[in-house]
């Protein structure tokens, strides 16, 4: 499993700098995409993504696929 520290490039989080007040999530979708959340997402039910109201998610940046997506979710430090 990676950790927030890990520096592998499908884990290469967003900067938490760049990310909106208030917005203390982030996770990466195994398509690569990351995104912020102002409430913690839960799981896909069909896998491989991260959902959370649509006014809570906010596009973050691109990344590689990512089979582990799962262990993706972040909370702002």
């Amino acid at each position: 499993m990676n950790t927030p520290s890990d520096p592998s490039p499908t884990l290469r989080a967003p900067d938490w700098s760049l990310a909106p007040e208030g917005w203390d999530w982030s996770a990466q979708d195994a398509d690569g995409c990351w995104y912020w959340y102002r409430t913690e997402p839960v799981p896909g039910i069909g896998g491989g993504i991260w959902r959370s109201n649509s006014r809570d998610q906010q596009y973050a940046a691109a990344g590689q696929p990512n089979p582990d997506w799962f262990d993706s979710l972040r909370r702002r430090p």
